[in-house]
């Protein structure tokens, strides 16, 4: 389980949550509770119904954490990301995403991810940019169910738990040929 403020490489763990606000444009809320912001526009060109994926894995994590809850994501850019990765965990650089914890009853948190990060990161990897943000939306999902990766334990549960999504999803297992 996750304590309230600590910080994990690539993640944003804490009770504070951002600050963004979506402009209705930009809103895309479905009636499972998961809203999605599309505040960069780079994220629609690259992944043609990035919302769809986002939902997808959003609701893919939850049925394996067995849980349910509100979820907002955030899709942005470096800018923006690397913004709230400093206000929020004192790391003044974007990272792929960030995951923010509610307290709130009902709500599970918030979910920021970096447009440019993440299409660096598909492509270092070989993989889709959608396959990419499909697994950091699971693994931000996770950390908002009580995931961790600090323990090495703890770490493999999570990795495993990301391929079972994967897999429900019918994309490839991210750790597959990791080392």
């Amino acid at each position: 389980m996750m304590e309230p403020g600590s910080s994990l490489p690539g993640h944003s763990v804490g009770m504070a949550g951002p600050e963004w606000g979506a402009a209705p444009w930009m809103d895309a809320e479905g009636d499972d509770g998961i809203e999605v912001i599309l505040e960069s526009t780079a994220w629609r060109a690259a992944v043609p119904r990035a919302e769809d994926w986002v939902r997808r894995a959003v609701n893919a994590a939850l049925d394996e954490a067995g849980m349910d809850g509100a979820v907002t994501v955030l899709l942005s850019d470096n800018r923006s990301v690397k913004g709230l990765n400093g206000r929020h965990r004192g790391k003044v650089k974007p990272t792929n995403v960030l995951s923010f914890p509610s307290a709130v009853p009902g709500q599970l948190g918030d979910i920021a991810l970096a447009f440019g990060v993440v299409k660096r990161e598909a492509r270092q990897g070989q993989r889709r940019i959608a396959v990419h943000l499909a697994h950091l939306v699971a693994h931000g999902t996770l950390h908002l169910c009580g995931y961790d990766h600090i323990q090495a334990g703890d770490a493999r549960r999570m990795e495993q738990a990301e391929a079972r999504i994967m897999c429900r999803l019918g994309l490839p297992n991210p750790w597959r040929g990791v080392s």
